[in-house]
Protein backbone atom coordinates (compact mmCIF):
# COMPACT_ATOMS: atom_id res chain seq x y z
CA UNK A 1 0.00 0.00 0.00
CA UNK A 2 1.50 3.25 -1.20
CA UNK A 3 0.46 6.46 -0.21
CA UNK A 4 2.10 9.55 -2.24
CA UNK A 5 2.42 12.90 -0.72
CA UNK A 6 3.37 15.84 -2.05
CA UNK A 7 7.42 16.65 -1.23
CA UNK A 8 8.02 18.74 1.86
CA UNK A 9 9.19 22.22 2.01
CA UNK A 10 12.45 22.39 1.75
CA UNK A 11 12.80 19.17 1.09
CA UNK A 12 16.23 18.00 -0.79
CA UNK A 13 15.74 16.70 -4.49
CA UNK A 14 19.15 15.58 -3.94
CA UNK A 15 21.74 14.45 -1.24
CA UNK A 16 25.92 15.62 -1.86
CA UNK A 17 28.42 15.39 1.05
CA UNK A 18 30.67 18.82 1.47
CA UNK A 19 33.47 17.89 3.25
CA UNK A 20 34.68 21.87 4.21
CA UNK A 21 33.84 21.67 7.42
CA UNK A 22 35.90 18.72 8.31
CA UNK A 23 38.40 20.16 5.70
CA UNK A 24 38.46 23.62 7.43
CA UNK A 25 38.64 22.54 11.15
CA UNK A 26 40.48 19.00 11.18
CA UNK A 27 42.58 19.43 7.81
CA UNK A 28 40.96 16.53 6.48
CA UNK A 29 39.99 15.59 2.75
CA UNK A 30 38.59 12.38 1.34
CA UNK A 31 41.04 10.77 -0.55
CA UNK A 32 38.46 9.74 -3.08
CA UNK A 33 36.03 11.29 -5.61
CA UNK A 34 32.98 10.06 -6.94
CA UNK A 35 34.68 9.61 -10.06
CA UNK A 36 37.65 7.69 -8.92
CA UNK A 37 35.30 5.89 -5.94
CA UNK A 38 32.68 4.32 -8.39
CA UNK A 39 35.78 3.10 -10.77
CA UNK A 40 37.12 1.29 -7.75
CA UNK A 41 33.85 0.07 -6.67
CA UNK A 42 32.99 -1.43 -10.14
CA UNK A 43 36.35 -2.96 -10.47
CA UNK A 44 36.09 -4.73 -7.19
CA UNK A 45 32.78 -6.19 -8.10
CA UNK A 46 34.46 -7.54 -11.41
CA UNK A 47 37.54 -8.79 -9.61
CA UNK A 48 35.12 -10.38 -7.00
CA UNK A 49 32.78 -12.60 -8.96
CA UNK A 50 32.62 -15.59 -6.97
CA UNK A 51 31.57 -13.26 -4.21
CA UNK A 52 29.17 -11.58 -6.19
CA UNK A 53 27.72 -15.07 -7.52
CA UNK A 54 27.55 -16.37 -3.84
CA UNK A 55 25.22 -13.35 -3.29
CA UNK A 56 22.83 -13.68 -6.14
CA UNK A 57 22.29 -17.63 -5.91
CA UNK A 58 21.96 -17.21 -1.89
CA UNK A 59 24.64 -19.32 -0.59
CA UNK A 60 25.30 -16.97 1.74
CA UNK A 61 22.31 -17.38 3.22
CA UNK A 62 23.40 -20.72 4.59
CA UNK A 63 27.00 -19.32 5.55
CA UNK A 64 25.35 -16.58 7.86
CA UNK A 65 22.49 -19.85 9.37
CA UNK A 66 25.57 -21.79 9.95
CA UNK A 67 27.21 -19.19 11.67
CA UNK A 68 25.35 -16.87 13.22
CA UNK A 69 22.10 -19.21 13.96
CA UNK A 70 22.56 -20.23 17.26
CA UNK A 71 24.15 -16.38 18.84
Amino acid sequence: MITHITDRAGHDYRYAMDPTKIKNELGWCPLENFDTGIRKTVQWYLDNQQWVNNVLSGDYKNWLIKNYNNR
